[in-house]
């Protein structure tokens, strides 16, 4: 379903982007394109990956944080000064691990939200463009 949901944007947007049929023809698909784009199941995708994005950004500030306050801790501890700065470099280290595996969650739900859209999009549009064209 990807796939062709891709291919015909693709074609679309070729087509646009390279007619020579000038203004009217533009038009005409532009005014296609936004009443597809306005059609509720459009819409209730766009606002569930929207508010995916919203929920997904906010987990990564938090383990940035949380991150920031490890090596912190970890630089303040009893010791030497070569020993504090072990410490620190040790657990910076294992937080930027956890940073990394983090962002990549966060990644890999935005991408699935995205591609679960696409797909919701490629069921609910040709129904709903029978019933509107």
């Amino acid at each position: 379903m990807r796939g062709k949901a891709g291919l015909v944007i693709g074609l679309a947007a070729g087509y646009v982007l390279g007619t020579r049929a000038g203004r009217e023809r533009y038009e005409q698909i532009k005014t296609q394109w936004l009443k597809v784009w306005n059609l509720d199941p459009v819409q209730d995708q766009v606002g569930k990956v929207k508010d995916f994005a919203k929920s997904s950004a906010m987990a990564l500030p938090s383990t940035l944080w949380d991150s920031a306050v490890k090596v912190t801790k970890a630089a303040t501890t009893r010791g030497t000064p070569g020993e504090r700065l072990d410490a620190a470099l040790s657990v910076s280290k294992d937080q930027a691990d956890e940073v990394g595996r983090a962002a990549k969650t966060t990644a890999k739900a935005a991408k699935d939200a995205v591609d679960d859209a696409v797909d919701k999009a490629d069921d609910d549009l040709p129904a709903a463009g029978r019933g509107g064209a």
